[in-house]
């Protein structure tokens, strides 16, 4: 790490904190200086510079000390960069790279330096997305299938069951030894801690890294976590491996973004938000993807105000990801776990990577549903219902029972697939998943699976070899 004589001796140029707005700083006396350049203060801080004006730059702070007008600062020479390896695995850091529990146990000949802001890949080093992504959800894996390299956002009110939702797929990921990185955005220390813990007693902490920035962090260390949780996530993709990014919340980041664009003068838009916020989204989620060496899906998080999906921001993340899953306040209130609606949830391109088998079991899903939902409209005006319509009634209630899942389990997608065969044709009580996934076989379902490319013959398949769970 450059000390401030060895940056003043580099660059040769030394300027002056003019200026103090919390989290940016107005310094003088840097004409050389460039945006999204890194700089150092004398007290030890480290900064970026965020806009330029006649003899004048801004930069944000990444620090909670607070500094004072007079302060010197030095250019560093190259843009914000951050030490990446695998070393950090295992680990809870916070945005700058640093241990937030434990000793420091790497070195720089260890890691590798990153920056933190870069332009993402453009089109011809991106792959189509072919590989299907399981989050361990049933409802999710059946219904809205994503793939390996897709931007899929969850969103929803505060306090609907979305974390869980995280929570399992960073457990599913692991389990099929792919890397995570879980970015925690602006949250209160109880609830990092309760992130933090799950991982470590499941025994998920050996292949995830944690960045965190607490709500009493500065603004620009929070502004800057996903930044970081990206640019890690980035190192491992270039190391050929299939990477998770969670990033929770992009509503908090927006926020704080809001906060530091009003401190330094930027014009406010719609909500008081900056022009730039769709950019500063945009490029950030654009970095995930499929490529040539591995992937990187990132699941964001953005919270919704009484169920209201036309919010300013979160309108902006669904049109910049490849579809959202999204968690109904009212389906939550009702008993329902997870609590996704399913007709409101898009995936745009997670069919594509289905087989056969998979593309029906969602159509048929889709197809029960439906029904199931139109025919319990009716029941609310007293209508008398015939056979069908009582055989579809018995037939939604029994999907949604198996739709129902263990928070702490996570369902095989084979298996899944088996148990909703087993469920339509009448073999299978929801009640019993705890029980199927502790005898769960995974040979033995391929082996039921293999030919098989609609639901009928699957069930045909099961009944034949008087296959039971």
């Amino acid at each position: 790490m450059l000390t401030f004589k060895d940056c003043l001796a580099k660059t040769s140029e030394m300027g002056y904190v003019e200026e103090l707005m919390l989290s940016v700083a107005r310094v003088s006396g840097l004409p050389g200086v460039c945006l999204r350049e890194q700089v150092l203060f004398e007290s030890g801080q480290r900064g970026e510079v965020i806009s330029l004006h006649p003899n004048i730059a801004e930069v944000m702070v990444f620090s909670k000390s607070a500094l004072r007008v007079g302060t010197r600062v030095v250019r560093v020479g190259y843009p914000f960069s951050i030490l990446a390896g695998k070393k950090m695995l295992g680990r809870l850091i916070d945005s700058l790279g640093e241990p937030m529990e434990g000793k420091k146990d790497w070195s720089e000949s260890d890691m590798e330096w990153r920056p933190v802001d870069v332009r993402p890949s453009g089109i011809a080093s991106r792959k189509r997305i072919t590989r299907g992504f399981e989050t361990g959800v049933i409802l999710v894996d059946l219904l809205i299938p994503l793939g390996h390299g897709q931007r899929e956002l969850v969103l929803g009110d505060r306090k609907t069951g979305k974390s869980q939702l995280l929570w399992r797929a960073v457990k599913t990921q692991v389990r099929a030894g792919n890397i995570c990185i879980y970015a925690a955005v602006g949250k209160r220390k109880m609830e990092i801690l309760q992130t933090w813990n799950f991982l470590k007693e499941n025994d998920l902490a050996k292949s995830t890294i944690m960045i965190a920035s607490g709500s009493n962090d500065s603004s620009g260390e929070i502004f800057l976590t996903p930044y970081t949780a990206v640019t890690l996530a980035e190192y491992f993709r270039d190391q050929g491996r299939d990477v998770l990014l969670v990033i929770d919340d992009m509503t908090t980041h927006a926020k704080y973004y809001r906060e530091l664009a009003l401190l330094s003068r930027k014009f406010p838009g719609r909500d008081s938000y900056p022009g730039d916020i769709f950019h500063i989204h945009s490029k950030l989620l654009e970095r995930a993807g499929s490529f040539a060496k591995g992937s990187i899906t990132c699941l964001p998080l953005a919270e919704t105000q009484m169920g209201d999906m036309t919010g300013y921001v979160q309108t902006n993340l669904m049109s910049m990801t490849d579809g959202h899953i999204y968690f109904d306040s009212g389906l939550f209130f009702a008993g329902r776990r997870p609590a996704i609606d399913p007709f409101l949830s898009v995936t745009r391109v997670g069919r594509q990577t289905q087989s056969p088998l998979q593309k029906d079991v969602t159509h048929r899903l889709l197809q029960m549903l439906t029904d199931y939902e139109r025919t319990s409209r009716f029941i609310k005006f007293g209508t008398e219902l015939g056979e069908n319509s009582r055989a579809s009634l018995d037939l939604g209630e029994k999907i949604w029972k198996f739709f129902d899942q263990p928070i702490n389990e996570i369902v095989p997608l084979p298996l899944a697939m088996v148990m909703f065969a087993m469920v339509i044709s009448s073999n299978f009580d929801p009640k019993k998943i705890s029980k199927a996934i502790e005898t769960y076989d995974k040979t033995k379902i391929q082996t039921i699976l293999d030919g098989c490319e609609t639901v009928d013959q699957l069930i045909a398949k099961i009944n034949n070899l008087q296959f039971s769970i």
